[in-house]
C-alpha cells in the first residue's frame, strides 16, 4: 500500500504505540522510583541525640536511596514532635518516653513502633558551697528541673534513690536553658536539665561547680506513629532508620558530622563529640521498655493527675511490633 490509507495506518499504529508506551511508564511498579508510586511519609524529630538516625538518613539521602519520600521536620523539643504527629502535621515522630506515656494516659491514638536509643549518663548539677554530696542531702533544698519533661523523671528517680519524693523538696519549674544561670545565681540549689546544657553550667559556675552522677534511669527516645501512618510506610520509614544505625556503627565519627550538620546550630561540637557515644542506639520493641513505661505512667498518674489505665495491658495496646517485625524479627522480645 502506497496511498493515504497507507500514509493513515502508519500514523494510527505509531500514535497507538505511543500512548502504549506512555500508559506502561505511567503503571509502573511501586518502588520502581517514580515520584507518584513511591511511599510518602512526613516525620516530625527533633535535634536530641537520640534521633541521630533520622538526621543521619537525612544528611547521607538514605530516604530516597531506600525509594522513600520522606518530608522531615526539625522541632525544638520531642515533645513538639510528638504534638505534630497528634495534631496531623506528621505521620511519625521521634519523642522520649514520658512525652509518649503522658500521651496513652490522655487517651490519644499513638502507637510505639520501635525504642530507637538509650541514655542513662544522667548528672544532678549543684554548686560546692551548697555541699550536696549525695542525693538524700536534697532534702529541704530547693531543686530546679523543666517539668513535664524526662528530665523531672529522672530527678524522681534520683530522690527515690535517697528513699526521697518531690514532696521532700522544693521544685521550682524552669526551663532547661534557665537552669545553669539560676544555679549560678543562687536561686536554687541544685538542678537537673538535659546534658546539653552541662557544660553551660559548667562555665557559668566555674570553680563552684558541682555534680552528682546518676545512672538509674535509662530514657529512651522512640518512633511513633500517629493516626495516619499506614503499616507500608512506617515500615519503609523504620528500614531506612536501620539503616542509619548500621551507617552509625560503621563510621561513628562521621555519624557525628552528619547529626551537627543537621541540628543547623542547635547542637555544638563539643556536646556532640562527648554525649552521642554515651548513647545506645539499635531498634528494638523490648521486655525491658515495657517495664520502664509502665513505671512512667505509674509515676506520671500520681504527679500529673492522668486520668487514663496504666497498666500493662494498656500499654502493651499502644505498641505496633508489625513494621520492626517487618525488617528485624529478632529485634521484637517483648510480649
Amino acid at each position: 500500500m502506497h496511498g493515504p490509507r497507507a500514509v493513515t495506518a502508519v500514523l494510527l499504529a505509531a500514535l497507538l504505540s505511543a500512548l502504549a508506551t506512555a500508559c506502561a511508564a505511567g503503571s509502573a511498579p511501586a518502588g520502581t522510583g517514580s515520584a507518584g508510586d513511591r511511599p510518602a511519609v512526613t516525620l516530625a524529630a527533633s535535634d536530641h541525640l537520640g534521633g541521630a538516625p533520622v538526621h543521619v538518613a537525612q544528611d547521607r539521602a538514605l530516604w530516597s536511596a531506600d525509594g522513600l519520600d520522606a518530608t522531615v521536620t526539625t522541632q525544638p523539643t520531642g515533645r513538639d514532635a510528638l504534638n505534630a504527629v497528634l495534631g496531623g502535621q506528621a505521620q511519625l515522630g521521634v519523642v522520649g518516653d514520658l512525652p509518649a506515656v503522658t500521651a496513652v494516659l490522655g487517651g490519644r491514638e499513638l502507637r510505639v513502633v520501635a525504642d530507637l536509643s538509650r541514655f542513662s549518663d544522667w548528672r544532678l548539677l549543684t554548686r560546692t558551697d551548697r555541699q550536696i554530696t549525695g542525693f538524700a542531702a536534697l532534702r529541704g533544698r530547693k531543686v530546679g528541673v523543666p517539668q513535664g519533661t524526662n528530665v523531672e523523671y529522672a530527678l524522681s528517680r534520683m530522690l527515690a534513690s535517697a528513699q526521697l519524693t518531690a514532696a521532700d523538696v522544693t521544685v521550682v519549674n524552669l526551663a532547661p536553658n534557665q537552669v545553669p544561670a539560676a544555679l549560678a545565681r543562687g536561686d536554687v540549689d541544685a538542678g537537673a536539665t538535659f546534658p546539653s546544657f552541662y557544660d553551660a553550667a559548667r562555665t557559668a559556675l566555674g570553680a563552684r561547680y558541682a555534680e552528682l552522677p546518676f545512672t538509674g534511669y535509662t530514657a529512651r527516645t522512640l518512633l511513633v506513629a500517629g493516626p495516619s501512618a499506614d503499616e507500608r510506610t512506617t515500615t519503609a520509614a523504620l528500614r531506612t532508620l536501620l539503616r542509619a544505625q548500621r551507617e552509625m556503627a560503621a563510621d561513628p565519627a562521621g555519624a557525628r558530622k552528619a547529626v551537627l550538620a543537621q541540628s543547623k546550630g542547635a547542637l555544638q561540637a563539643g556536646y556532640v563529640d562527648a554525649f552521642q557515644p554515651r548513647y545506645g542506639y539499635g531498634a528494638t520493641l523490648s521486655p525491658e521498655l515495657l517495664a520502664e513505661l509502665e513505671q512512667e505512667a505509674a509515676w506520671a498518674k500520681a504527679a500529673q493527675g492522668l486520668p487514663g489505665p496504666a497498666d500493662r495491658a494498656t500499654l502493651l495496646r499502644h505498641l505496633n511490633p508489625g513494621p520492626l517485625t517487618a525488617v528485624d524479627p529478632a529485634a521484637v522480645t517483648v510480649r
